[in-house]
């Protein structure tokens, strides 16, 4: 039974990730990318957590950085292998939780983009961010895409919406628990005469929220944009970017002096 805990376990598959498909374009990706290594400059060694079906990691493999995406769905972590393997780039990918990452210093920057960062409440949140956090080398950077802050969804939160998506009708009805800052979406697919309905769950972080969130962890946040031209991010825009940076390690004080 899909929860608010536990929807996001078997609910990538399917018509729910042919939907997401459709509705992301090449030129998206190429510009998110640009965005990324803007923020992590060139030929890094990247983490992708949560990747879907690897978009953003392939698009960085063929630029030359080294990649390692993973995610909970298995439809999407066998998709991104073989393309991968088709386009013999350099990228790996795994079938894993993101919730219990155990890489310690190893990548230069790592990135959670497609409203995944308000997946979970807050224990299992705090476990993704410190296994990111640990994850990185000192200097490192943590780069967060999200429609679901609260400065972003809340102002303009419709409760029906319906899309036409190619060949699939697709409609939400929102409602928002707002004794536990939560918004539970119910979203019916509609595709070939057949209807399926599925529910998920959000948990909406302020802004403030997801910087103490990042301290806790020990990293840094060094910019907050609304957009992918770097612009300051501002209540009422639809999109929070959030860019954190782990600190760099000091020396030691009692580190011996160069001889003269």
């Amino acid at each position: 039974m899909n929860t608010r805990a536990n929807w996001f376990e078997n609910f990538f598959h399917g018509v729910a990730n042919d939907l997401w498909r459709k509705c992301l374009s090449p030129q998206q990706t190429r510009a998110e990318v640009d965005f990324l290594e803007k923020m992590f400059g060139r030929r890094k060694r990247l983490l992708d957590a949560p990747c879907g079906s690897g978009r953003h990691s392939l698009e960085l493999a063929r630029r030359g950085h080294r990649v390692t995406g993973l995610d909970l769905s298995k439809e999407f972590v066998d998709e991104a292998v073989a393309a991968a393997r088709a386009k013999k780039l350099k990228a790996e990918f795994l079938h894993r939780d993101m919730r219990r990452l155990d890489w310690n210093s190893e990548f230069d920057g790592a990135f959670c983009f497609g409203n995944s960062f308000g997946y979970f409440e807050y224990p299992a949140i705090g476990a993704y961010v410190r296994g990111v956090a640990c994850g990185l080398k000192p200097g490192g950077r943590f780069v967060i895409e999200t429609g679901m802050a609260a400065e972003s969804i809340l102002p303009t939160l419709k409760e029906r919406e319906w899309y036409q998506v190619e060949d699939i009708l697709f409609t939400i009805e929102n409602h928002y628990e707002a004794d536990v800052s939560c918004l539970q979406t119910t979203g019916t697919f509609v595709r070939d005469g057949k209807t399926e309905v599925r529910k998920w769950w959000h948990w909406v972080y302020t802004v403030a929220e997801i910087r103490r969130l990042l301290a806790t962890a020990g990293l840094d946040v060094c910019g907050l944009y609304g957009s992918l031209a770097s612009e300051p991010f501002k209540a009422g825009n639809p999109v929070l970017y959030v860019v954190a940076e782990k600190p760099p390690r000091r020396k030691s004080s009692n580190a011996p002096k160069a001889k003269e």
